[in-house]
């Protein structure tokens, strides 16, 4: 009986990727607030409601349809994300054609957050399964392509928009990323049951450290780390996106920016999110998963409690964009850790489960900045409130570490007695 070829596990992080940089495009939103809101004659405020609503979407959608993805498998689910994601853009640009308010928040932020959900949590529990020892680089990498999409498309957008017209734009979009998805998706598979890459066999050659545990979503909630992790997510995101949110008024508050300078700087935080997302989740291979949030919220209590107080430009910028990297880097670090803490089993659903953070995150965030800066007038006491935040993930990062070592010392200790028990049968 022929057996059937094993697929390239770089061809597969590729696909990955395809479908990271399609969804990402959504952190390019704002290159089509103005071109949009002129068409239907409101607020930009009232457009990005377009984009709330998908966020919030991505995160309910990853939550609960988590299960689902595990169950049929990525190449389903990824098929599914891209009609989801293509026909949401695709009706993004008949609203707009026929100006209809209430179908583009139907279209873009309804079904457009469904597939941005289902496309977000597809690739990365199959990735973990086909690098079993190179967990975080291939999380990493696609997770990267997520981050990036922005400095791919939003040129890209712009262009379209003027060209061809914003409906017309949405229409090429949507046939775009839809076949980026689709074919991304047709490669796409899960290894073959324990699956291990070339080098690593059992009992011989190099090794890969066993997982903590092996478990399903719903055993997951029952444990004390997967709350950890839940709060050290949401911390390091509500943050994140606050400081992205309000980064050009800040730069022209604390640097004398000009608008067009700090709309530079934003350019430029895009390009250390997405380098942040490859270059923490590659180290946490090296540095282990705990100490890497561990440094993160470390760091982030001193960024953002000192931030206010520097004066000169280059420092500035430099604490700002490492915290940046540091938002990235968290995104694309969990999914490694996730499968650490508890295996492959469900770690879709597992995954989707904590991307509940996100969602409440994109909200809390920038809504405590704005709240706490319109009561105070001080950017200065606000970013000191997310500095007390991050003491608050840096505890819980603690905690984390210390189950982490227990549960290994565990493990040695189990491994021993089986060891010693083997010793005593075979002398007998």
């Amino acid at each position: 009986m022929q057996t059937q070829k094993l697929k390239n596990r770089w061809l597969i992080a590729a696909s990955a990727v395809g479908i990271h940089i399609s969804i990402g495009s959504v952190y390019a939103y704002s290159v089509m607030t103005n071109p949009v809101k002129d068409f239907f004659d409101v607020d930009g405020s009232v457009i990005k409601w377009a984009f709330k609503i998908a966020i919030l979407l991505l995160g309910l959608s990853a939550a609960f349809l988590g299960r689902w993805v595990e169950k049929v498998g990525p190449k389903v689910s990824g098929t599914t994300a891209g009609i989801f994601y293509g026909i949401g853009i695709l009706g993004s640009g008949l609203a707009v054609q026929l100006e209809a308010l209430w179908l583009f928040y139907l279209c873009y932020g309804v079904i457009g957050g469904i597939g941005l959900g289902l496309g977000y949590i597809t690739p990365v529990s199959t990735l973990v399964k086909w690098f079993p020892d190179r967990r975080g680089l291939a999380t990493g990498m696609a997770i990267m392509g997520f981050g990036f999409a922005a400095l791919i498309f939003g040129p890209v957008m712009q262009s379209l928009f003027e060209s061809v017209g914003v409906s017309n734009a949405f229409y090429i979009l949507g046939l775009i990323y839809m076949v980026l998805i689709l074919s991304s998706a047709r490669y796409i598979e899960r290894p073959p049951v324990g699956y291990l890459p070339d080098g690593f066999k059992l009992g011989e050659g190099k090794t890969i450290k066993k997982d903590m545990a092996n478990i399903t979503a719903n055993a997951s909630l029952k444990t004390p780390r997967f709350y950890y992790i839940w709060i050290m997510m949401f911390i390091n995101i509500a943050c994140g996106i606050a400081i992205i949110s309000a980064a050009s008024p800040m730069m022209q508050e604390k640097l004398n920016y000009t608008p067009m300078e700090a709309a530079g700087i934003v350019g430029l935080i895009g390009v250390f999110n997405g380098l942040g997302r490859i270059m923490w989740s590659t180290l946490s291979d090296y540095l282990g998963r705990a100490n890497t949030y561990i440094i993160f919220f470390g760091f982030q209590i001193l960024a953002f409690y000192f931030l206010p107080q520097i004066t000169m430009e280059l420092a500035f910028l430099i604490v700002l964009f490492t915290v940046i990297t540091m938002y990235g880097g968290g995104f694309a670090t969990l999914p490694a850790f996730l499968g650490d803490l508890f295996g492959t089993k469900q770690l879709g659903a597992i995954h989707g489960m904590v991307l509940a953070a996100w969602g409440l995150a994109g909200v809390v965030g920038p809504t405590v900045y704005d709240m706490v800066k319109t009561a105070t007038g001080s950017l200065d006491t606000t970013l000191k409130v997310f500095a007390g935040l991050f003491i608050i993930a840096f505890l819980v990062s603690l905690l984390m570490k210390r189950t982490v070592v227990r549960a290994h010392k565990t493990q040695e200790n189990e491994n021993k007695t089986v060891k010693k028990k083997l010793r005593v049968a075979f002398k007998h």
